[in-house]
């Protein structure tokens, strides 16, 4: 929202304020001393300071003194000296109460900005904004948190270019909140890292296998629940980056293939277990090679997106739906994908919901596909 309009709403308001208690003067000193209700208008400064800033709020808050001194002083002539006194006092109390009220109401929202703005800020490093860029691919896409307000939650993704060719990673963390993040936090890291230095995807895997073994270990010792985590790895390499590929699936689930305007749902990878149950199977993860073609698009997604519940109870047909999208372009496919979600859902997602609508640059594509027509 623009930064003006706060600044209207609060000149509007402060405006109809103001009318407000001159009418009522009005209508006090023009109806005799029967009816006095002015002094009832003491709601006026005090909605001014939860809606106004400090000058508005002064401004309401000497315009309902100055009228209420003026009813007691000028239209209740039957009054007591002592009785006008009270009441003048009232108002003016009235008044500095409000501009303490607000005073307050703006230094919380101060702090709370501040607040935000570190949050927002350590969530932007943990994770990066869509879309992603790295190599010869770019990932559009959406992440939508469940928890209100948060950035990030139990859903994680990376794309990165490495010496052992382009890295892909999305992630869905066992459970939400606080813990989610953390644990979310430390096998994303442990990707970032692995992804440099390890030569198989299976290594990589073994690697954030480890780094969430480490932060189980820490919670149990701190009393809390251990995590698990699935996650599907790709992997590609070769001319224009692309020619080559591995998946690895740790328990995630399929990922889509758009290939000729057509929809795949593809279970390359599949058997894993998900990272941090590992010790519980002896048969190691295994990757498979894959063999994308020059104008590929691969769509990847989190079960807060297939798992999403309509108001009928349907699960969401990602596959039916991304088959009657293919024609559109990857930003334009992902604020689609977006909001038809929200509106099958009715804006009620109960789980963190990632997409990535993953695909080579365009320069990238003709590359390859030249390179494809030379040999």
């Amino acid at each position: 929202m623009p930064a003006h309009r706060p600044q209207e709403s609060g000149r509007r308001a402060t405006a109809l304020l103001i009318l407000a208690v001159v009418v009522v003067t009005v209508v006090d000193a023009t109806t005799g001393p029967e009816l006095h209700i002015s002094a009832f208008m003491g709601i006026a400064p005090l909605y001014a300071a939860l809606r106004c800033s400090f000058r508005q709020t002064l401004l309401v808050g000497a315009v309902f003194v100055v009228c209420l001194t003026y009813v007691d002083l000028f239209t209740v002539p039957d009054w007591a000296p002592a009785s006008r006194a009270v009441g003048i006092f009232g108002a003016y109390l009235v008044a500095v109460f409000s501009l303490v009220l607000c005073r307050t109401r703006l230094q919380r929202e101060a702090l709370h900005e501040r607040t935000s703005l570190v949050a927002d800020t350590v969530q932007r490093a943990m994770l990066r904004e869509l879309p992603l860029s790295a190599g010869p691919v770019e990932a559009y896409g959406f992440y939508v948190s469940a928890q209100e307000g948060a950035r990030v939650g139990g859903d994680i993704y990376e794309a990165i270019e490495t010496p052992h060719g382009l890295r892909l990673m999305i992630g869905d963390v066992q459970g939400k909140g606080m813990p989610a993040i953390g644990a979310g936090l430390e096998v994303l890291a442990s990707f970032r890292e692995a992804a440099h230095y390890q030569e198989s995807l299976e290594s990589v895997a073994g690697r954030m296998e480890k780094a969430l073994t480490r932060y189980n270990t820490r919670s149990v010792e701190q009393g809390t629940d251990e995590r698990f985590v699935t996650a599907l790895l790709m992997e590609f390499r070769g001319p224009a980056g692309l020619a080559q590929g591995r998946v690895l699936s740790c328990g995630h689930i399929p990922y889509y293939l758009v290939r000729g305007g057509r929809v795949y749902e593809r279970r390359d990878g599949e058997g894993g277990l998900p990272l941090g149950l590992g010790a519980l199977s002896d048969e190691p993860r295994r990757s498979v090679r894959v063999r994308p073609e020059p104008e590929d698009w691969v769509v990847l997604c989190t079960d807060g997106v297939t798992e999403a519940r309509g108001t009928d109870g349907a699960f969401y047909p990602l596959a039916e739906r991304l088959a009657g999208w293919t024609d559109l372009e990857p930003p334009e496919l992902a604020r689609t994908l977006r909001a038809d979600l929200e509106r099958f859902t009715g804006g009620e997602l109960l789980d963190d919901a990632t997409v990535l609508v993953v695909r080579r640059t365009p320069t990238a594509a003709q590359l390859s596909m030249a390179r494809a027509a030379a040999a």
